[in-house]
């Protein structure tokens, strides 16, 4: 009965199916193909259904050339990111290298020092040295303290009463500065706000 159908629609069975995909996964080129079809297209013998399915054939060949091509694309790229992401980070920390060296020396130096406030210039130093390494990397800090409360550059952590009516609504105190990277924000500031 069910042949009997698919007879009537014209449609192929399983077997034709099985041996109409294994065709088409043959590996062939793409000049093969076109070489193929412009012969039988010359030769005018071909049905209208065999153009059909050369033409079928040769867009499924074309897709999936182009999926794979698209699939290492996609493979190459990701791998190209992690390489830069790694590199990234690798130049902030050579450039943060000699300021470890820094604090290392200023470590084995309170061991015997006996003057504390060379000790508090040496940290002065060490920590200038290093706002001045992360600067040079594009980090710079927000100003808060002061300043009208903004909800894209500030959290909130409480409201206080203002000391004065000009202070509503701005930053009173800072508990944790903020920071930019190349002007974006990479830290909100924590901060206190006058009510």
């Amino acid at each position: 009965m069910k042949k009997n159908k698919m007879e009537e629609n014209n449609l192929p069975d399983d077997r034709e199916l099985n041996e109409l995909q294994e065709d088409n996964l043959a590996p062939e080129s793409e000049e093969q193909v076109e070489t193929e079809n412009t012969d039988e297209a010359k030769d005018g013998s071909l049905s209208e259904e065999e153009k059909l399915k050369a033409e079928v054939a040769e867009w499924q060949n074309k897709h999936l050339r182009l999926y794979a091509e698209f699939d290492n694309f996609k493979r190459r790229t990701s791998k190209e990111r992690l390489e830069l992401l790694q590199i990234a980070g690798k130049d902030v920390i050579v450039d943060l290298l000699p300021v470890l060296d820094d604090f290392e020396r200023a470590q084995k130096s309170m061991e015997t020092a006996t003057d504390i406030e060379s000790v508090k210039e040496g940290v002065k130093l060490v920590h200038q040295k290093l706002k001045n390494t992360l600067t040079n990397k594009g980090l710079k800090e927000m100003e808060a303290k002061g300043k009208e409360f903004d909800a894209d550059v500030h959290e909130g952590i409480t409201n206080i009463p203002a000391p004065s009516n000009d202070l509503k609504g701005k930053v009173i105190d800072e508990l944790e500065k903020g920071y930019y990277l190349n002007d974006k924000v990479i830290r909100f500031a924590k901060v206190i706000i006058g009510s």
